[in-house]
């Protein structure tokens, strides 16, 4: 790491609403939120003004873990606070009052050097009378913890749970993934397919898991998979990478966003470095600036390996802006947020269909009109109309998508391999398009352009969720654009095998048969 932490961000360090009086003084909280970091020295702290030397500081850095400052200070070491970790601070001093009152730390860090933090926080006296879930500071994945919480939710709710409480793995691979660990949601899945796919990255044969507890729904893309295979299977290709962060910096006026804009574009080469900083896999493609009344929204793109990215980039944005807060001397900069609702972040958004959020990708294919007439009772002059006018609905209905059921089939293979399967608000846009050949065949494609998807980090390496991954072989190193390229062919099949059944009426009586409608 390079970059110099501003005092606009190093405020930030400092966990608001954690001073409270203790029985020997008082006590704060301050939690790396920037990167791993040596802490060398502690100089001292103010409260309200008043200097409380290092004597009196004692800092608890949990699990018991109790040193008094003088201690670290002697051992030129220091200690390692590695980012997420707090650090609490005891000091032997007097009580104070209830209501507002400033904080200040002063202290060295290896990279950074002498940083100080100055804040305002509150004492506030408030009984606590929160039913509380029961977890274990010491190890909350252990077996006792996890049974605790179990008995404390039957105590509660006053029922008996038989099938949430078994589950074949070590919750200790949880740690990062799920908290207040109490059991598992047993989702169903079936196979579709094998589905061939004409990929650059996915060549082959794939089956395809599928968690649901939709009727129909793997029946129906499994259909679809059939009549892709039967055309010589489905050509899937990449065509966009990128994942973001999007600050937003306030300025006076329009004037001074304005002319910061510029320069941020003109420090490019200066910015990336100190992105890059923080992770050897993200990459800072390019930074976007919008411009808006007095606000400068900077979407700043990287590329983010096999991972879907969205932490990695945050980090590295947040360096990048510490260095844009130190060393831009033009108009002040009166507020900065990491994040400005500009990223869209989960939400679907028409800049993530114009402009990439994750992966970019279409798939497309060939479908005879024989077996298209055999298999889905459809001609390709229907589906052909049949698209014109849902595009006229999903036009007036301002949707993200003018196919059928993406979000289905994206749904259920996120919830297989371990995806974040909220990032499916994002990855259900879809543009589908089709037509009729000059030869009378029907060719269809569906782009999407922000299909968010991992096949390292996150939820991917659990149990069940990396299973289903190996089942696709996905993997290892360079396998996220062949895992993209998989589920945009899953999606094709699914519109085909929807769109067809709507068309030819047998939308609802498959429901009928195959669902639960009853």
């Amino acid at each position: 790491m390079v970059f110099t932490p501003s005092p606009m961000l190093l405020k930030l360090l400092y966990t608001r609403g954690s001073l409270h009086n203790t029985p020997e003084g008082v006590a704060f909280s301050i939690k790396n939120r920037l990167d791993t970091v040596r802490i060398t020295r502690i100089d001292h702290v103010q409260l309200d003004g008043v200097k409380i030397g290092v004597e009196q500081i004692a800092l608890d850095l949990g699990e018991g873990d109790v040193r008094p400052a003088t201690t670290f200070n002697a051992d030129s070491a220091g200690f390692t606070l590695p980012v997420g970790q707090a650090a609490t601070f005891h000091l032997a001093t007097e009580h104070l009052k209830e209501g507002l009152h400033t904080v200040q730390v002063q202290f060295a860090a290896d990279p950074f050097g002498d940083l100080n933090v100055e804040v305002e926080d509150a004492i506030a006296t408030q009984p606590d009378k929160r039913t509380r879930i029961p977890r274990s500071d010491q190890d909350d994945y252990s077996d006792d913890a996890i049974r605790a919480r179990q008995q404390f939710a039957e105590e509660f709710s006053g029922q008996q749970f038989q099938h949430l409480k078994h589950y074949s793995f070590d919750a200790h691979d949880l740690q990062g993934n799920c908290e207040h660990f109490t059991g598992v949601a047993q989702i169903p899945v079936g196979l579709a397919g094998p589905l061939h796919v004409n990929g650059e990255h996915a060549q082959g044969e794939f089956l395809i898991p599928m968690a649901t507890t939709e009727g129909t729904l793997v029946a129906s893309y499994n259909r679809g998979i059939q009549l892709l295979n039967l055309c010589g299977g489905v050509k899937c290709t990449v065509i966009g990478d990128a994942m973001q962060r999007a600050p937003v910096f306030v300025f006076d006026d329009a004037r001074g966003a304005r002319d910061f804009g510029k320069w941020v574009e003109e420090n490019m080469d200066k910015i990336r470095p100190e992105a890059e900083s923080t992770s050897r896999i993200a990459k800072l493609q390019y930074i976007d600036t919008y411009l808006s009344n007095k606000f400068a929204f900077l979407r700043f793109n990287y590329s983010t390996g096999d991972a879907a990215g969205q932490n990695m980039v945050g980090r590295a944005t947040f360096a990048a802006c510490s260095w844009i807060l130190e060393h831009y001397k033009g108009a002040p900069i009166r507020h900065f947020y990491l994040e400005s609702n500009f990223a869209t972040d989960k939400k679907a958004s028409q800049i993530n269909v114009m402009r990439t959020r994750g992966k970019r990708v279409v798939a497309e294919a060939v479908i005879k009109r024989d077996i298209l007439q055999q298999r889905m009772r459809v001609t390709p002059e229907q589906l052909a109309y049949h698209g014109q006018v849902s595009n006229v609905g999903a036009f007036l209905s301002g949707a993200n998508n003018n196919g059928a059921h993406s979000a289905n089939g994206i749904t259920a293979l996120f919830i297989a391999t371990g995806q974040d399967v909220a990032n499916v608000s994002e990855s259900s846009a879809g543009v589908l398009y089709s037509e009729v050949t000059a030869e009378g065949d029907l060719y269809i494609s569906i782009t999407i352009p922000s299909l968010i998807v991992a096949t390292h980090g996150g939820g991917t390496g659990l149990a069940t969720q990396n299973e289903c991954l190996r089942m696709l072989s996905c993997v290892g190193r360079g396998t996220v654009n062949k895992f993209a390229e998989i589920v945009a062919g899953v999606v094709l099949a699914g519109e085909l095998s929807l769109g067809s059944a709507i068309s030819s009426s047998d939308w609802v009586s498959s429901h009928e048969q195959y669902g639960r409608n009853r």
